[in-house]
């Protein structure tokens, strides 16, 4: 497969036409998210999906730019955990048990590596850890979307309080870290026209 040239043809952008884009499409982009490798497993994030206008419009108001959410088809919000609770942990590995079929006294080394992960972050980092992942995530739905020829935009600018807020979510728990607005470019955004400018090889790329 040429992944090369849907990556060419991608661009950030900043006005999207009306078309939908599909259910399936949708549901296969939203896998490659799933399927994306975390730390140790624990996908320390979750994925909201924005589709109707009414909490497309709500969302908005917590944007710098509105551009791309009042035109995009669904609007992909990933929030970053600013917690690790044994209670999580211990979902965990219960479903490891569960889909590998093994034994849980066989999972306790690795259980006691996580917890010594976790102490070792402390709880200030948690926050920062889960981003990471979060934008992991980002990079494999901006991929997938780009095999699936649908046109993304991916953003930071919003007001984290403010959105929060307005999706009833609760700061303790997790965090909004980035979004990415999904759909197909509308013929009159200037910007896909522009040529992609990007640090050459030689600027980018050490060999040891």
């Amino acid at each position: 497969m040429n992944y090369l040239a849907p990556l060419e043809h991608r661009y950030s952008v900043k006005k999207f036409n009306d078309h939908k884009v599909p259910k399936e499409t949708l549901e296969r982009i939203l896998k490659a998210g799933q399927l994306t490798a975390s730390s140790l497993g624990l996908q320390p994030y979750k994925l909201y999906i924005l589709e109707s206008k009414e909490s497309l419009d709500k969302a908005a108001a917590a944007f710098y730019n509105k551009s791309q959410i009042s035109t995009c088809s669904h609007l992909i919000l990933i929030t970053a955990k600013t917690t690790l609770e044994d209670d999580y942990i211990e979902r965990y590995f219960n479903q490891i048990t569960e889909v590998r079929n093994v034994p849980r006294e066989s999972l306790e080394g690795f259980k006691t590596s996580i917890q010594g992960h976790r102490t070792k972050l402390g709880s200030d980092n948690i926050i920062h850890w889960s981003e990471k992942q979060a934008y992991i995530v980002l990079g494999h739905l901006i991929m997938a979307s780009a095999l699936e020829q649908v046109d993304t935009s991916p953003m930071e600018g919003f007001n984290v309080e403010s959105l929060a807020e307005l999706l009833s979510l609760d700061l303790t728990v997790e965090r909004p870290a980035v979004t990415l607005a999904l759909g197909y470019r509308a013929e009159d955004d200037v910007f896909s026209t522009f040529k992609k400018v990007r640090k050459p090889n030689d600027k980018l790329l050490t060999y040891l």
